[in-house]
């Protein structure tokens, strides 16, 4: 254990929800709920406003719809989030080498590694304070958003204190204060103790964590096994001397989707597996990675959960092996009944491939297959100079527009979705820094839309 609250936290605050307020001006001060906005969605996060609501993440969006009928309900950007969340790192590296991100919306900090190292053994804590300050203070001047800070000695007391900081404060937890916070807390607060390990400790007679801290370690290693009792009691003690780690090596890479409907065509389930193989591939290659094992993960009507997985010689990123390794493992799994749930993932990571001799392969002979039906397909439009019958492939069908959607017009710029249905598309035209912008009604067909990029907040971009 530290002798100076040294280690931070920063979370930021109903980060999803915030980047919508910030980037909408006619939502701040509002109820923002973002997520899956199907039948089957859930909260992604809710703004301080919608939570006055009783609405929650990981919340059925039905629910959330029930308890807050007039909030906004937004798609995820997570590209957007992702911007944001890339400029707040910046800003946390300029305090220490040592960042540990959890997600895109918090991390840890280790400040006696940074800059301000030697300045904090001679100045004590109120450096580490006014550190903490002028942080929230620059994410505010680069992003518009506000952060919640917490400083301890170890990382799940400055994580505690940053929880306590909520919303937009900054609480420090000093040397020697870390029983009396942890003793005042719920054993729920202990890294750990999920909901089957606080019902184990309630029936023992433990609600608080001053119960666990006076209970001998041999006792609490009978209740919950020796290697999580005896963390538990460390951490009951104030206990914790894991480090602030910059790179946390990946495990898997994988991507799932939830279907509002469950899928029951054939071709309908290999099209979506292909399109998650797809993306999968492309986070896969984004992180410099390979992989040998692929996963796929299967959610029936039912609600039964099955995972196969198959592992090649060697590591690999190509997509075709692993478009055609998902569709093999879907093969061997009865799809009666209809699916829930699809996903793709690939382990055993490496951060290199091999020639794959059976990739090349294969497609040589995919190609083959394409040549020769190139070459007994008839033109089913008359010929080169004929005038086409139809158009396979064309936009037939209305645009689909989602809420939250930045959009584009060639009079009025810059937008969003408001809403659409019955072959119309609401849309407020406004920026980050245009304020409240006025609403206007399109066919949802209308040539002047389009979809576009998002607009940076501040300095973000």
């Amino acid at each position: 254990m530290r002798a100076m609250p040294t280690i931070l936290h920063l979370d930021m605050d109903a980060f999803f929800a915030s980047v919508e307020q910030a980037s909408k001006p006619s939502l701040r001060g509002k109820p923002v709920i973002v997520g899956g906005l199907g039948a089957r969605g859930v909260v992604a996060t809710a703004s301080y406003e919608a939570r006055r609501f009783g609405v929650h993440s990981a919340m059925a969006m039905a629910h959330a719809r029930r308890l807050a009928p007039n909030a906004a309900y937004l798609i995820p950007r997570f590209e957007v989030y992702r911007q944001v969340s890339d400029a707040v790192m910046a800003l946390l590296r300029e305090l220490s080498p040592l960042v540990e991100p959890l997600s895109l919306d918090e991390a840890f900090v280790d400040l006696a590694a940074g800059p301000y190292g030697q300045a904090l053994e001679a100045e004590g804590a109120e450096l580490a304070r006014a550190l903490g300050e002028d942080l929230r203070a620059d994410i505010r001047d680069k992003v518009g958003l506000t952060g919640s800070v917490g400083l301890s000695t170890t990382k799940f007391l400055a994580k505690i204190a940053s929880e306590q900081a909520k919303p937009d404060g900054l609480v420090m937890i000093d040397a020697g204060r870390e029983r009396e916070v942890l003793d005042a807390l719920p054993v729920r607060a202990l890294p750990g103790v999920g909901p089957a390990t606080e019902e184990t400790l309630r029936r023992a007679g433990l609600a608080m964590v001053s119960d666990v801290a006076a209970l001998p370690q041999e006792e609490l290693v009978h209740l919950l096994g020796r290697a999580h009792g005896a963390g538990v009691h460390e951490l009951a003690l104030g206990r914790d001397n894991r480090p602030v780690v910059a790179e946390r090596d990946a495990k898997s890479v994988s991507v799932e989707d939830t279907f509002e409907v469950d899928l029951l065509d054939r071709d309908h389930i290999v099209g979506e597996l292909e399109r998650l193989a797809d993306r999968c591939v492309r986070r896969l290659r984004a992180a410099g990675r390979s992989g040998r094992t692929v996963v796929v993960k299967i959610r029936r009507f039912d609600f039964s959960t099955l995972t196969r997985s198959e592992t090649l010689p060697a590591p690999t990123d190509d997509p075709l092996v692993i478009a055609q390794m998902a569709r093999r493992l879907l093969d061997s799994v009865e799809l009666l009944g209809g699916i829930r749930l699809l996903g793709v993932g690939v382990t055993g990571l490496a951060d290199w491939t091999q020639e794959d001799l059976f990739a090349q392969a294969l497609r040589e002979g995919m190609e083959e297959e394409a040549e020769e039906a190139e070459e007994e397909q008839e033109p089913a439009y008359g010929g080169p100079g004929a005038v086409r019958a139809f158009h396979p492939g064309g936009e037939l069908s209305a645009r689909r527009w989602a809420p939250g959607q930045d959009v584009e017009h060639t009079e009025f710029g810059h937008g969003w979705v408001q809403g659409s249905g019955v072959g119309r598309v609401t849309v407020r035209f406004e920026t980050p820094v245009s304020g409240v912008g006025r609403v206007k009604t399109f066919p949802v067909d209308a040539p002047e839309l389009s979809s576009a990029d998002a607009l940076p907040l501040l300095g973000s971009a």
